[in-house]
């Protein structure tokens, strides 16, 4: 359980430096040409797979690929969302909170074996 949690920990950080790589340029750098942007974001997703990579490897210990994948999904979603709002201002709408049930479905599925000790 710890190797997860450390997993957990260390892919919602890393997906902060990936919400700012891919998003915050709409924000912060509109009037620069996109290839400023996308040497500035570059350089944001370097922290990101620092990240990133070790919380794979970490998670694989005790989580099948899929379970990762799936659970970086969520952790996406719960960073992406108050950085649109609070960050980009965008208006918060029912739409996130239907795609979020979605990917509770597929954790349901992904971590079901787990879940009900098949």
């Amino acid at each position: 359980m710890r190797t997860v949690l450390l997993s957990v920990f260390l892919l919602c950080c890393s997906n902060v430096f990936m919400t700012f790589a891919w998003y915050g340029h709409l924000k912060n750098l509109a009037d620069r040409p996109w290839f400023v942007a996308a040497l500035i974001s570059w350089g944001i997703a370097f922290f990101e797979y620092c990240l990133q990579v070790p919380a794979n490897r970490i998670g694989s210990q005790a989580l099948s690929v899929g379970q990762l994948k799936i659970l970086q999904e969520v952790i996406a979603l719960t960073v992406f969302v108050p950085f649109s709002t609070l960050y980009l201002k965008e208006k918060l709408t029912l739409d996130y909170l239907w795609a979020m049930l979605c990917i509770l479905g597929a954790v349901f599925f992904i971590f079901r074996a787990k879940i009900m000790g098949v």
